[in-house]
């Protein structure tokens, strides 16, 4: 069996492997553009075959904001240095 640890909120389950990363994330209901997917050190695909007794993480995809720095908007006081005169 293939350990997945899932994060939000943490749990883990067990489920057979020898089989596709997609086909698992299709077990348990999990949308593959919703999570990374860890395996040891290493982010993987969903076509990469688990085998069996292999650990997988599955940790949930973060978007940032739009570039800008946390609570400020509009440009940089120093854009406007940038600009040609």
């Amino acid at each position: 069996m293939t350990m997945v640890v899932l994060r939000n909120p943490r749990r883990e389950v067990r489920v057979a492997g020898d089989r596709r990363v997609k086909d698992i994330l299709r077990e348990l209901d999990v949308i593959p553009e919703t999570v990374l997917v860890i395996r040891g050190d290493e982010l993987i695909t969903t076509d990469q075959v688990v085998r069996d007794e292999e650990t997988l993480e599955l940790r949930p995809v973060m978007s940032g904001g739009g570039g800008l720095e946390a609570g400020r908007s509009g440009p940089r006081p120093d854009a406007a240095a940038a600009l040609p005169r």
